[in-house]
């Protein structure tokens, strides 16, 4: 965690003045000090996100197209099953594109591909293992991705933004003490705070290895979701009495 503390007092006040590096793009100003400071906010995550593609694959487009109105019915009832209501699934896309045999110098035709991605959001947690479980299970689910996020991500922000202001004041009112003077008003605070990116791992089992663990308990049973962590960083600057 990195800080940077300026002190400019004028010389008539303090025989000696205490500088440090001043911020980048900060005006220097008599009798202020300039601060900068790091915090965080962590917090545990309220949200599964479950993502994975559908895809269905025959020679003629309606041949696809039929086989992947199956899968999706195949969908919903895994869903259904799991007490979780089907229209809360997102489809981000759908596409039907030709499948061409490169190998022939007319590119021919062989089939059609119809593909479509799924985004399922879980609040409920218990519900996490065995609807990602039944999916790993399914022909036409594709790179099942399992990834936790925290829905009030601006509200996580705020505390994560308090902590570094808390820190980057506690710096200056330090500064300010020791060399005798008192801590003023703020004269400017600016703000940066990052939102952490969900890092989605794909969860891929060969249908050999779930026939082996068919009685064991699903990959994400027993443990905890990772925390969020969201990082911010304020400057400011305070008047010295």
């Amino acid at each position: 965690m990195t800080r940077s503390i300026v002190l400019l007092l004028a010389a008539s006040l303090l025989p000696l003045a205490l500088i440090a590096q001043t911020p980048a793009g900060a005006a220097i100003q008599p009798n202020t000090i300039q601060t900068s400071a790091e915090g965080k906010f962590e917090a545990a995550p309220d949200t599964a996100l479950v993502q994975f593609y559908i895809s269905a694959q025959e020679n003629t487009a309606s041949l696809a197209y039929e086989r992947a109105q199956r899968q999706a019915q195949n969908l919903r009832g895994i869903l259904r099953a799991n007490g979780v209501d089907p229209g809360s699934a997102e489809l981000g896309f759908f596409s039907m594109q030709p499948v061409y045999d490169w190998k022939t110098p007319q590119h021919k035709i062989v089939g059609y591909r119809v593909s479509s991605n799924v985004t399922l959001k879980l609040k409920d947690f218990s519900k996490v293992g065995p609807i990602v479980q039944q999916l790993g299970d399914q022909e036409f689910a594709e790179n099942v991705n399992l990834s936790y996020t925290l829905e009030d991500m601006e509200a996580a922000k705020l505390k994560a933004v308090e902590d570094a202001f808390s820190r980057a004041r506690g710096e200056a009112a330090t500064v300010a003490r020791i060399s005798g003077r008192t801590l003023g008003d703020l004269l400017h605070a600016s703000v940066d705070a990052s939102t952490p990116i969900p890092i989605m791992a794909p969860m891929v089992k060969t249908m050999q290895a779930r026939a082996a663990d068919a009685e064991m308990a699903p990959p994400t049973a027993e443990f905890s979701p990772g925390k969020i962590t969201i990082n911010a960083r304020v400057s400011t600057i305070f008047t010295v009495r």
